[in-house]
């Protein structure tokens, strides 16, 4: 991976600009610029360290072509079932690869077997990329006025579907007022899962 890739990731996940690059390196805009396209591609070791502590990781052995991991954190329960109230509840943090953490925000732990047919157990960790919206089919974290669960999010008609991957558990249907009344939000899409034996 080259730095120009590292940056780019960064600005994906971060949403900033060459400009507030600059601003937090304290380099011109031009020189933020130019690591951005490539043209820059190697930098001195205070400034590779500089940029390690902007991203949030150590990049050095990136950019030798070393495979590292790095860890995201676990922010607490989510039920794969219903009734668990959402709270916060940092449960530390998990090492994870690169890719991973170019794809997903943080991890969930999973209480209940709703989900069990998709390979998402009690004790799962699941990978999630915060969102307020997923496509129809696609597994999804929502919040259910203080309730947080994980479920197949379908959209049929008016009607949100949250669908189990299990025959003993039932899937709840919402119509459009009762989304709005309770309030039923996505806040993220599963995008992988981990269980240890």
């Amino acid at each position: 991976m080259e730095l120009k890739d590292i940056i780019k990731e960064y600005k994906e996940r971060t949403g900033v600009r060459d400009s507030e690059i600059a601003r937090r390196m304290n380099v011109s805009r031009s020189t933020a610029t130019r690591w951005s396209s490539g043209e820059i591609k190697r930098v001195n070791k205070e400034t590779l360290d500089r940029l390690s502590s902007m991203i949030g990781y150590n990049i050095e052995p990136v950019l030798k072509g070393m495979d590292i991991s790095i860890k995201l954190p676990i922010l607490g329960y989510a039920k794969a079932g219903y009734d668990l109230f959402a709270e916060e509840n940092y449960l530390g943090e998990e090492e994870t690869s690169l890719e991973d953490r170019k794809n997903g925000d943080y991890y969930l732990k999973v209480s209940g077997d709703s989900m069990k047919g998709v390979g998402i157990v009690d004790g799962s960790l699941v990978l999630v990329r915060q969102c307020s919206t997923v496509n129809s089919g696609e597994i999804g974290v929502i919040l259910i006025g203080d309730e947080v669960t994980i479920k197949r999010v379908i959209r049929k008609d008016k009607v949100l579907i949250l669908e189990a991957a299990n025959p003993d558990v039932e899937s709840r249907y919402f119509s459009a007022k009762e989304i709005r009344e309770y309030p039923v939000q996505i806040i993220g899409r599963v995008i992988s899962c981990k269980t240890y034996f």
